[in-house]
């Protein structure tokens, strides 16, 4: 029987945990359908959401969390099975019986995005597991090959899985946002907030002034305080509209009014957000930068992140041609074809035991 390490039940819902519970959910489906072998789902105390997968026993088990629950509780809970680890972490313990799905190299290829204690544990636990002989997954061919240039694999022997986006129209759209926070249809960009280095941030500046010029804002989605997008002391922007958190319904109505999303990272193992926006009909403007390019391919507008003036460029140029917006939406929706959760989880399951 295959496990299926459960702690992102724990986690807060960021990209990584995102993609652990939409694989579960597809492959739950997948069990029910009979295209997929038994699996049960382990989980730590705290865990929320098990009923979610129904068909998959969901227990809690152990009396620890976080990490210690996973290295210690976890791989005695699993007791023979084959245990799959979906959120970039796993049990050394579990040695061998075992796959480890890491979405990307960034505590090697960003290590400025991330605290030295967080790092230093990862790159410690990744080198240990493949010590151990783990098989590594990932989410994209990029990531694929940056792992295995940091980890000493031959890149051909990490699967990729690649991720979907189609859960973003399980919500019926919360259009309330958008007067809630003064924003009109066509008359914002927005852009997934994080202040995490490689997020490239400053590149928005250049966005900003584009779209003031035009009168139209950038919105937030995700940040806390518009100071994220100052420089050198400067005022806050009246062009900015900080979103805050929002909900999936919010941030379906979100990209589905939006004259597009801008996606400024200069690095990713994936890039869920341009997958999320052209499921529900937003064109993309992104950097052509780590697993992006691989992801949207052709359905996206793209700017050079070494040169962030060209963001300015190509958010004027969308702006000012509707025709170009319309043929990004279309090779859009051409483009979700290939990301699926369902696609996702049969891939995945290619690189599981039967």
């Amino acid at each position: 029987m295959i496990a299926i390490n459960g702690r992102f039940l724990t986690q807060g819902l960021t990209g990584v945990q995102r993609y652990a519970r939409e694989m579960t959910r597809a492959l739950d489906a997948l069990v029910a359908a009979g295209e997929a072998p038994a699996m049960r789902l382990i989980a730590p105390p705290g865990a929320e959401g098990l009923a979610d997968f129904p068909n998959l026993a969901a227990a809690i088990t152990g009396t620890r969390g976080g990490q210690l629950w996973e290295q210690l509780d976890l791989p005695r809970a699993a007791a023979g099975d084959f245990l799959l680890n979906l959120g970039n972490t796993a049990p050394v313990a579990q040695g061998r019986n075992q796959a480890v799905v890491i979405h990307d190299a960034g505590v090697f290829d960003t290590p400025e995005s991330y605290s030295w204690k967080f790092r230093n544990w990862y790159r410690g636990l990744q080198r240990m597991l493949v010590f151990r002989h783990t098989q590594i997954l990932s989410v994209s061919a990029f990531s694929a090959g940056r792992i295995a240039t940091h980890l000493g694999l031959d890149a051909t022997r990490i699967g990729v899985t690649l991720e979907g986006g189609e859960h973003i129209l399980r919500e019926v759209a919360d259009g309330g946002i958008l007067a809630r926070h003064g924003l009109t249809p066509r008359g914002y960009a927005l852009v997934i907030g994080t202040g995490a280095a490689h997020k490239n941030l400053a590149a928005l500046q250049h966005a900003i002034g584009a779209l003031a010029a035009r009168g139209l804002v950038l919105a937030v989605a995700g940040a806390k305080d518009a100071a994220v997008f100052r420089q050198d002391g400067a005022p806050p922007s009246e062009n900015v509209k900080p979103l805050g958190r929002v909900s999936d319904a919010e941030l379906r109505a979100l990209y589905e009014s939006a004259l597009c999303l801008v996606f400024p990272s200069r690095y990713e193992g994936f890039g869920l957000p341009p997958v999320e926006a052209m499921w529900c009909g937003c064109p993309v403007i992104a950097s052509r930068a780590g697993a992006v390019p691989e992801v949207c391919a052709d359905a996206a507008l793209w700017f050079d992140a070494a040169r962030p003036e060209t963001l300015g460029e190509a958010v004027a140029a969308l702006a000012d041609a509707p025709a170009e917006r319309a043929a990004l939406v279309a090779a859009g929706h051409a483009r979700t074809s290939a990301f699926s959760w369902d696609l996702a989880a049969r891939r995945l399951l290619g690189f599981l035991p039967r």
